[in-house]
Formats: structure tokens, C-alpha cells, sequence
């Protein structure tokens, strides 16, 4: 019998729940306590009812259960309502997510700390959210800034080369030119660089939009930074740059061989643009115990700024005057072409100051 009062008032309470689902939480926790006080004090009185009581005692069990309902309603309201504080809290906190994410820095605030073990992890996940929402934001800006830097320097490296081909074309033109055939080799050289830069932008471009499709094979890096350094023999021999390969250890590793080669390439002819007359690039390969490789580029630069550092593989990065190339120097590409290179073969890249130059080191994975 209290089995089946029960079950009556449980019935009739979850049709009533179902008119609270758009109602506020305090609405719904009430109606919880409420249905199940009833469905309780049901059973209750529905046998007490069917047992000898006398009239009096009957009296005193229904205005016992009555009370007691009232009063573990009234508890269930108050024990409730840090429950709705902190899930309003909560809300105000995923708002002021929402906000930060289109960009609103200082709106975001963290909810209070929470007794409830469910509501405490959600609190905590909100945080970890909007950290890295904030980390995002951060190379957002960054890439931003980036990207416009490059946008000036490209236009800048591309209005000189532009002119002086306008310039040279309309000499020819009106045949005011005393060696045409000087002019045509100039022309050539000019529209060479212009060629390379729009393969780097081709280049990255491919890069930062993830459409770098990698090739991999099996090579030796002995035969890769043998080819890097014939291929950059000529620009070394015209600048009087010592290029030295003598410690590179045949490393086998598995890349892209089209793709890496351009990587220490851009290595190489960095290094050498930076490095003074009669200096030294030196090249080394070593196997590392977890069955990688470190490829190091030193040149003889005479360091790089301290500060500078964190940059020196940003889109577009020159550093300083010092190290700013000259007509033939690139867009400042090279670099953070080598950074998307070696990431998308799951490496990585740095450089450090050593005496008298810099270091940059390629670390490939087994």
C-alpha cells in the first residue's frame, strides 16, 4: 500500500516536472523536494489509514507528516540555494567567456569556488578555456602583426626591383641606354629575385595553411647537407665565405628530401648573407640516443640581440641594421620557411649565441 501511494504521487509529480524544464533551477530543485516529501508522506498516510488507529492518533500521524514535509521542503530551499548561486555563477562566467572570445580581454572573470564536485571541475574546465582562448588571442595578434610587417616589407622589397625595371625598360625603349646589354642582364637579375620571392610567399603561404604534403622517404642527412652545401658553393665563393661539412655523421632519417634540402638550404645561404668576408659557416650532423638527429648551422655573424632572439623565425624578421641583407638579401623568408618545414616533420628549430657568431640547430625525431 505505501508502495502503491507512493508510486501514485510520483506519477502525477513527473507530469508536473515536465511543465518546470524551461523554468529556473530553483523552480525545478523545489519541485524535486516537493514530490518526493509527497510521494513519502503519501505512503505514510495511506497506511496509516488501513492500520487500528484510533481517530486522535490518526490525526496526530498526518499533522506529523505534514509538519515534517514543510519542514524538509524548507531545508531542501535553503541547502539548495548555494546550488543556484554557484551555477549562476557559472553562467556569468561562461558569458564572460563567450565575450572574451570575441576579443573583450577583461571580460571573463572565474567563478567562485565551488562545494559541488561537478560544478568545482566545470569551473575549473571554464579556466583552462579561457586560458588557452587567452593563449590563442595572443598568437592571433602576433600573427596579425606578423602579417602585416610582411605585407609593408614585401611592398617595399617590391617597389625597388619595380622601379628600376620601369626605369631600365624605359631607357631601352627610348634607346637612351649606352649598354643595352648590360641593362638585359640587370633586368634578368631583377626579375630572378622577384621570382624567388614569390616562391617563398608561394611557399609559406602553403605552410601556415597546413597544405604542406610531405613526401617521406628514407635518406641520409650526409647526403642532404651535401647537396645544401653544393648548392650554395657559388653564393659562398662570391661573398669569400668559408663553408666547412667536415663533421657530419651519416644519419639515416626519414623526411622529405625535396623539402628538407630547401630547409638547410635556407640554412645555408642565411648564414652565409650574414657572415663577414673571409669568415666561416660550419656545418655538423650528430645522431642523438633516442635515435634522432641535430643539424647545426654556425656562422660568424657576430650574435644576434638577446631580445631578438624569440624573432628570429617570424614571418618577415630581419633583426637588427646589422643584420638587415642587402638588395639581394630575400623578404625575410627563409627563416619561417625552415620553422614550417622542420614542425611538419614533427622537428624542431632554434638558434643560440656562441662566440664570435650564432647557432641554429635542427633537431628531426627517429
Amino acid at each position: 500500500m505505501a508502495a502503491a501511494c507512493g508510486l501514485v504521487v510520483t506519477a502525477v509529480g513527473m507530469g508536473g516536472l515536465r511543465f518546470t524544464r524551461h523554468r529556473p533551477l530553483s523552480v525545478a530543485l523545489g519541485a524535486v523536494s516537493v514530490v518526493t516529501v509527497a510521494a513519502m508522506a503519501a505512503g505514510t498516510v495511506g497506511v496509516a489509514q488501513a492500520m487500528f488507529l484510533s481517530a486522535h492518533d490518526l490525526t496526530v500521524m498526518m499533522v506529523v507528516c505534514g509538519v515534517s514535509a514543510v519542514l524538509a521542503v524548507g531545508v531542501a530551499a535553503l541547502l539548495g540555494r548555494p546550488v543556484v548561486a554557484d551555477v549562476r555563477a557559472l553562467q556569468q562566467a561562461a558569458h564572460g567567456l563567450g565575450s572574451a572570445s570575441a576579443g573583450q580581454d577583461s571580460a571573463y572573470r572565474p567563478p567562485r569556488p565551488s562545494s559541488i564536485v561537478e560544478l568545482a571541475e566545470l569551473s575549473r574546465e571554464l579556466e583552462r578555456t579561457s586560458a588557452r582562448l587567452t593563449e590563442a588571442r595572443a598568437r592571433e595578434r602576433a600573427v596579425e602583426q606578423s602579417r602585416r610587417e610582411l605585407i609593408a616589407w614585401i611592398s617595399h622589397d617590391l617597389r625597388t626591383p619595380l622601379a628600376g625595371l620601369r626605369a631600365m625598360a624605359e631607357s631601352l625603349e627610348d634607346g637612351v641606354a649606352a649598354d643595352p646589354a648590360r641593362y638585359h642582364r640587370r633586368i634578368r637579375i631583377e626579375v630572378d629575385r622577384l621570382s624567388g620571392m614569390v616562391d617563398d610567399l608561394f611557399e609559406l603561404s602553403r605552410i601556415q595553411a597546413g597544405a604542406l604534403q610531405l613526401t617521406l622517404s628514407r635518406v641520409s642527412l650526409y647526403d642532404l647537407v651535401g647537396d645544401a652545401l653544393a648548392g650554395t658553393e657559388v653564393l659562398a665563393r662570391s661573398r669569400a665565405v668559408r663553408l666547412e661539412g667536415g663533421a657530419v655523421e651519416p644519419v639515416p632519417v626519414r623526411v622529405d628530401s625535396r623539402e628538407m634540402s630547401r630547409a638547410l638550404t635556407n640554412l645555408l645561404v642565411n648564414a652565409i648573407r650574414h657572415t663577414p668576408t673571409d669568415g666561416t659557416v660550419a656545418v655538423a650532423v650528430t645522431g642523438v640516443p633516442d635515435g634522432g638527429a641535430v643539424v647545426t648551422v654556425t656562422d660568424a655573424c657576430g650574435g644576434i640581440p638577446e631580445e631578438d632572439l624569440g624573432r628570429v623565425f617570424d614571418t618577415g624578421w630581419r633583426g637588427s641594421h646589422a643584420r638587415t641583407p642587402g638588395p639581394d638579401g630575400g623578404a625575410g623568408l627563409g627563416l619561417a620557411i625552415v620553422r614550417g618545414i622542420v614542425e611538419a616533420h614533427r622537428g624542431s628549430v632554434g638558434v643560440v649565441n656562441v662566440s664570435g657568431g650564432c647557432r641554429f640547430e635542427v633537431r628531426l625525431p627517429a
